[in-house]
């Protein structure tokens, strides 16, 4: 489908043929021109510091959609500390330039919308029960942060209005949060999980991997390498010994700090006592180098 948006009155920002959109109202009034009853509008919300694995999900979406909005936001209220709230990379050229060069695929809009426009006058986290879903493991160590994951993820679906939306399951419990919430909402849009991406050592590709030094990225292939062990011994280990034998893989690493290990029941995130065997079980970890936090998780049957 190809988008022209350029006879609108509120004109996007224009590099090449792909349209980024700062407010809401130039945003409604693009899609508006392009959405029929029957269109498939796909969705790709981001916190921007684009790498491999967005790519993926955005080649995803155009494949399945005729309308592809990518949104580039840094949400406030779901960061635990100010600090890491302001480190957190951002470089919205750098980002532009990779969806540009995606341009082959199909045409992509862009949202990147202020504070304001997302929240209005007042940037607060609202209150969800997502019934102990928020309690597991993230929510143990960032007290709040699926409150704050709830509520942007709720305004940008109200603001986008997508048929699809798409994310990625190295945040498999976030994942499953914003599955919940499209049933507590009842959102008419169909949340599409997506495979982890990893660089070549195995780590899992993330914003924050920018800032390892090259010899922290290749000692944190550590991370995967001890999931992929926990599958193989998964099937004939009991659980306490594999714990313990995690949390003494990284008990002595200089560079590597295990925040949690957990092998849980894939739908309540809850942690695994036993085996049953009808239901489907993740091993999640959580870590640091320095102050660079990393999370990973792995299916295990």
């Amino acid at each position: 489908m190809q988008i022209n948006c350029n006879s609108l009155s509120l004109q996007p920002i224009i590099v090449k043929s792909m349209k980024v959109f700062t407010t809401n109202q130039s945003l409604h009034f693009c899609l508006a021109s392009l959405k029929t009853p029957a269109s498939c509008l796909g969705f790709v919300p981001t916190m921007g510091a684009l790498h491999q694995g967005h790519l993926s999900l955005i080649k995803r979406a155009i494949k399945e959609n005729e309308i592809v909005v990518v949104s580039i936001f840094v949400n406030p209220t779901q960061f635990n500390s100010a600090g890491d709230l302001e480190t957190y990379p951002r470089n919205l050229k750098q980002d532009l330039k990779k969806i540009e060069s995606m341009e082959s695929l199909g045409e992509i809009i862009v949202y990147v919308p202020s504070e304001a426009a997302v929240y209005g006058n007042s940037v607060e986290k609202e209150a969800f029960d997502f019934g102990g879903l928020e309690l597991q493991m993230e929510g143990k160590f960032r007290p709040g942060h699926f409150q704050g994951v709830g509520t942007v993820v709720q305004k940008l679906l109200d603001i986008v209005g997508p048929t699809h939306a798409y994310f990625g399951e190295k945040d498999f419990q976030q994942l499953q949060i914003i599955k919940k919430l499209v049933k507590m909402t009842k959102a008419n849009v169909k949340i599409v999980a997506c495979s982890i991406e990893r660089e070549p050592s195995g780590l899992a590709m993330s914003s924050r991997n920018i800032r390892l030094t090259t010899g922290e990225r290749s000692h944190a292939s550590k991370i995967y390498e001890a999931l992929k062990i926990t599958k193989d011994k998964f099937s004939d280990t009991p659980l306490d010994e594999i714990t313990q034998w995690v949390a003494d893989k990284f008990e002595k690493d200089a560079i590597i700090n295990l925040e949690y290990f957990e092998i849980s029941e894939q739908l309540t995130l809850q942690s695994a006592n036993i085996i049953e065997p009808q239901k489907k079980y993740r091993a999640f970890i959580s870590a640091y180098i320095r102050n660079i936090r990393l999370i990973d998780n792995i299916a295990l049957n």
